[in-house]
């Protein structure tokens, strides 16, 4: 696994899934132990330390659940609730087209297109690379600084604020790094 599918397997998986998921168990301690540092390619290191002092599961639960989960939440995570005429169904069409293995959960989730970014940088065939620029370009940059933003906005804890600080400058680098590659 590479430096840009270890990004956005990390932030996709810290969006889609609640604190509480025992999946979510070693890369919590890691951030609470200070050694995501270590492993994190981007220069991001005071950004890395903030996320770790604020890294309490009690209150990323309940921070969580107000922002991303039910009717009322206050930042909804799904493309389909910021983008006008866009549909859930146009996303999933886009994954599965690429074989990407999907649940019956939304396709259109924010944590979703970063877990698919890295899915499909894992592929590693030729034509998976533009699946990635059309997957950053057309899915999730048209929604992610608006998304990012109300995150920090309406988040409670300040493990959020910063996740959402760490995702909007990741996502940033990540798309230069596609476009490099694009023009070589």
């Amino acid at each position: 696994m590479n430096e840009f599918s270890i990004i956005c397997r990390i932030l996709g998986s810290l969006y889609y899934r609640q604190p509480q998921d025992p999946l979510l168990v070693p890369l919590l301690t890691l951030i609470r132990e200070g050694k995501l540092a270590e492993h994190w390619p981007l220069e991001q290191d005071e950004l890395l330390a903030r996320l770790q002092q604020s890294c309490d599961p009690q209150r990323l639960a309940a921070d969580y659940n107000a922002l991303f989960i039910g009717e009322e939440c206050s930042v909804p995570p799904y493309r389909s609730a910021w983008i006008a005429d866009s549909a859930e169904g146009e996303v999933r069409e886009f994954l599965k087209l690429r074989g990407m293995p999907l649940s019956d959960t939304p396709a259109d989730h924010f944590g979703t297109l970063l877990l698919a970014a890295s899915w499909l940088e894992d592929q590693s065939q030729e034509d998976e690379f533009e699946a990635q620029i059309r997957l950053f370009d057309d899915y999730l940059l048209p929604w992610a600084g608006t998304f990012l933003g109300k995150v920090e906005a309406h988040a409670t804890t300040p493990f959020y604020r910063t996740l959402a600080a760490i995702s909007r400058e990741a996502i940033q680098a990540m798309r230069d790094e596609l476009e490099e590659e694009h023009e070589e």
